[in-house]
């Protein structure tokens, strides 16, 4: 089953759960980790993970696909993350049921492909990823702060950095929540959130796509053939980064065991949720805007220098729905870095809330959101980064990982068709993964020019 030792792994199994006893689990799986919630619970967190406010820039990357092929990623993307994800659990599950249950990512990569390469593959990737989140979110909040801050009051002195402290602050004090089980319900308002913002952008698309002071649809490529070939390359990355989700053993951690089976039904919460507002989004925008659909599609709502295309209350709302969940979405991504942060601080001979383990949560957690919001107060052009994180990360997390764990773990025959058919997407969605690469470390370079420190953007 594993590509180390047997020896290695037994003695390394610390992150692992003999069928629920905590004796030998740390600090992080037991208080951060705890295992006591439902099907629908884990349907919050993968719908929070998932269906985040990164879904805005879906019509910016129709612009360099077109109508078929964006819609053609779009229904690749979701058919190939559910199989990877599910996929996934059921390596979970079957580990589980042999009285081994992981709970952690990199105990699951541990356990399969040997400490060594656990550790220089999924381990680090993950952390970047989690890591790349919360700092993309965090600045997006203060975007969306200062743009509702700019709805009434255009000539306004306050600085995006301001705005990224205040959404730090909140932060600071919304991280303190103990466990990821306890982000249950703030995730269930999370997928109300993403279903009214992307309502926004349906309706304020349909309004602005037949108002007379939008600009000519045009759907036509543009820039030089290498720039349209990056450009695409970059969209398929956009794409495959907006459905990934990196955590899944940590979400099936939060489920009460027995886990089998609980996992699919959240993940069809997850995908309805999904399919209802990716594609509704990608679509009405693009169509109101085509090549001229931005990263965040409520800028084209409220072009710079010119007219409002929607009412002020749909900016309001929306903008508001999208600041709110984003706070979820960076909370459910600092997880899995407080569980190891508590792991290496924590002792679970005293309460979760005693003294002896209150004070370092509150001082280590603090210090990783003041962090995460200095860099993203610094680098108001983090975006351009995280691309290259999404395709270095999201890549192999999801699109890689899943599908080599399950053919290692259930061992098919190399003439079945599910070993090809796994096969195949890793060779590709490997490929895809360094052309992205490759396309967001050259936007980079093109818009380095216009790189400043805590630039007002």
């Amino acid at each position: 089953m594993t590509m180390g030792s047997d020896a290695e792994s037994g003695g390394l199994r610390n992150g692992n759960t003999d069928m629920g006893s905590k004796d030998h689990l740390d600090a992080g799986a037991v208080f951060v980790l705890e295992s006591k919630g439902n099907w629908f619970h884990a349907g919050y967190h993968l719908t929070t993970s998932i269906a985040a406010p990164a879904l805005l820039s879906l019509p910016f990357a129709f612009a360099a696909l077109g109508w078929f092929a964006g819609i053609l990623c779009l229904i690749v993307g979701a058919a190939v993350t559910f199989y990877s994800y599910n996929l996934l659990s059921l390596v979970l599950e079957r580990l589980e049921s042999e009285g081994n249950r992981h709970l952690r990512f990199r105990d699951l990569a541990r356990d399969i492909l040997g400490p060594k390469w656990a550790r220089l593959t999924v381990a680090p990737i993950q952390f970047a990823v989690c890591l790349g989140t919360v700092i993309g979110s965090t600045l997006l909040g203060g975007q969306s702060l200062k743009f509702i801050y700019l709805i009434y009051h255009p000539n306004g002195a306050m600085k995006l950095y301001e705005f990224i402290i205040i959404f730090g602050i909140v932060m600071l004090f919304l991280a303190q929540m103990p466990s990821f089980h306890s982000l249950r319900h703030l995730n269930l308002l999370s997928l109300i959130l993403c279903l009214l913002y992307s309502l926004c952008v349906v309706g304020g698309s349909i309004h602005a796509g037949h108002s007379k002071l939008n600009a000519e649809k045009d759907y036509s490529f543009t820039g030089s053939s290498v720039s349209q070939v990056f450009g695409a390359f970059n969209s398929v990355a956009i794409i495959a980064t907006t459905y990934g989700n990196g955590i899944i053993p940590e979400i099936q951690a939060t489920l009460s065991p027995p886990v089998s089976g609980k996992m699919f039904k959240g993940l069809c919460i997850c995908y309805t949720v999904v399919i209802s507002t990716f594609f509704s989004v990608a679509v009405s925008g693009y169509w109101a805007f085509g090549n001229r659909a931005a990263g965040n599609i409520f800028n084209n709502f409220a072009p710079t220098g010119e007219p409002s295309l929607v009412p002020n209350w749909l900016l309001f709302t929306g903008n508001i729905c999208v600041l709110l969940q984003l706070f979820a979405v960076a909370l459910v991504y600092s997880q899995p870095t407080f569980e190891v942060l508590e792991g290496k601080s924590g002792d679970t001979n005293h309460g979760k809330f005693s003294v002896r383990n209150l004070i370092p949560r509150l001082l280590l957690r603090s210090v990783y959101v003041s962090v995460a919001t200095v860099i993203a107060a610094m680098l108001p052009f983090f975006g351009d980064i995280n691309g290259v994180i999404g395709a270095f990360g999201f890549m192999p997390l999801d699109f890689v990982f899943p599908f080599l764990f399950y053919n290692l773990t259930f061992k098919p025959s190399k003439r079945s068709l599910i070993f090809w058919i796994n096969t195949l997407i890793v060779v590709i969605f490997s490929i895809l993964g360094v052309l992205g690469c490759i396309a967001a470390i050259r936007q980079i370079s093109v818009d380095a020019n216009s790189y400043k420190l805590f630039a007002n953007v």
